[in-house]
């Protein structure tokens, strides 16, 4: 397996760039899920709403990584009702896991590889799955994205390492 060394920041609140960037992030966090939403059950098949929450928090830090967890959800809520508030709090939490497992995982190994990009979206799964049986009380809803969400885990790590490691070479 190849392995890659890139440039890895770790962006600070008190940043305008860290700002900007989760912007941009956040930006493609609304546009995604609406483009995967015209394929019938595409958002609980691909799982969209967390790609991009990977790549700001993996490439630019867990703070960026936060800022995109916290406010791609709610604001696709808040502008399309999508993901429904029954679901938010799941999501929620899956993103902010998300945000902190990348940010860690990218600071303490300074580099890219599909393995440590599996291993975070693993991670996160399972863990946000844990927390989505406690929070709903339903086997079932914890076990949605495992059960359908195949293609979307795929897609965050191949897309999400294929993304870092050759569009964000900076």
């Amino acid at each position: 397996m190849q392995t890659s060394s890139i440039k890895l920041y770790s962006l600070n609140y008190n940043e305008a760039k860290t700002y900007m960037t989760a912007a941009l992030f956040i930006l493609g966090n609304i546009a995604l899920p609406q483009i995967c939403h015209l394929v019938p059950q595409g958002g609980m098949i691909l799982l969209p709403i967390y790609f991009f929450t990977l790549i700001g928090a993996y490439k630019y830090g867990w703070k960026v990584g936060l800022l995109t967890a916290v406010l791609s959800p709610v604001i696709n809520h808040l502008l399309f009702g999508m993901p429904a508030a029954a679901v938010l709090v799941p999501i929620l939490a899956k993103s902010t896991i998300l945000a902190v497992t990348a940010g860690y995982v990218a600071s303490h190994s300074r580099k890219v590889t599909l393995s440590l990009i599996a291993t975070v979206v693993f991670a996160y799964q399972a863990v946000g799955g844990l927390f989505e049986w406690a929070w709903t009380g339903s086997v079932m809803a914890a076990m949605q994205d495992f059960r359908l969400g195949i293609p979307g885990m795929l897609l965050q790590i191949v897309g999400g390492y294929l993304f870092i490691k050759y569009l964000l070479k900076k």
